[in-house]
């Protein structure tokens, strides 16, 4: 058979059944594992399917909110990236909300091992479906701006954990002011995300940077990472390299 329509075959069989699982698409096409995976990968990367763990879904089956057009996507997927050297086996992560930390979740490892606390139920959502992690949602009043979890409840369920690794996408950075945001609740939380983390990156792109809004969520000394998709040694980030290490 063709790969062309085997992958037809596979797709028609998602679509029908909006779930399945590698092992049944080896039996059904009588195929290796690592050739449904290569089918599954190329499905997913022309936009026809979603790859989970596992298996795949339909896309009409699973479509979590997103916004139509994701600003600057391509540089929040190359700075997702270069955050993911971070993680290890074994780890506890804590994540913020935000596209960058959905571009995150897409890539954590199908067989990685370990404990991700979110406070997005988008990034639960994606970890969940890709990856063997244990995934807890750290539930709370939905933000209707962020589409993060705050208030009161989540900031009483994150004083009782310690992470060893926490996400954090911005709406603001400067060297002066710090991480600032204009939220209140979601400020909260942010200061709460970075109580209960041993060490924290932040994900933004270089054009947040020089920027600051009214509420500051911590002074720059406070974060131990700085991801942006620019070269660490660009004129932008030197500033920001005397104080946190940018990556």
């Amino acid at each position: 058979m063709l790969q062309e329509e085997r992958q037809s075959l596979i797709l028609n069989e998602i679509n029908l059944r909006n779930k399945v699982h590698t092992a049944d698409l080896c039996s059904l096409f009588d195929v290796s594992l690592d050739t449904i995976r290569r089918d599954l990968t190329e499905l997913e990367k022309n936009g026809k399917i979603i790859k989970v763990h596992g298996g795949a879904l339909s896309k009409s089956f699973h479509q979590p909110f997103q916004p139509p057009a994701v600003y600057a996507q391509e540089k929040k997927k190359i700075i997702a990236k270069k955050a993911l050297n971070l993680i290890q086996d074994g780890m506890f992560i804590l994540t913020g909300g935000g596209t960058i930390m959905l571009e995150l979740a897409r890539m954590i490892p199908e067989n990685l091992k370990g404990t991700f606390f979110t406070v997005s139920p988008l990034v639960a959502l994606e970890v969940a479906q890709r990856s063997s992690v244990d995934v807890i949602l750290l539930a709370g009043q939905l933000s209707p701006n962020s589409y993060i979890c705050t208030g009161a409840s989540v900031v009483s369920q994150l004083a009782e954990i310690k992470v060893d690794l926490c996400f954090l996408g911005s709406n603001g950075l400067s060297v002066d002011e710090g991480l600032t945001d204009y939220d209140w609740d979601v400020v909260q939380t942010k200061k709460a995300l970075i109580k209960s983390s041993k060490k924290t990156a932040l994900l933004s792109i270089t054009e947040k940077l020089d920027c600051s809004h009214k509420l500051q969520v911590c002074n720059i000394n406070s974060l131990d990472y700085l991801f942006t998709e620019s070269d660490p040694n660009h004129e932008k980030l030197k500033k920001y390299a005397k104080e946190v290490k940018v990556v």
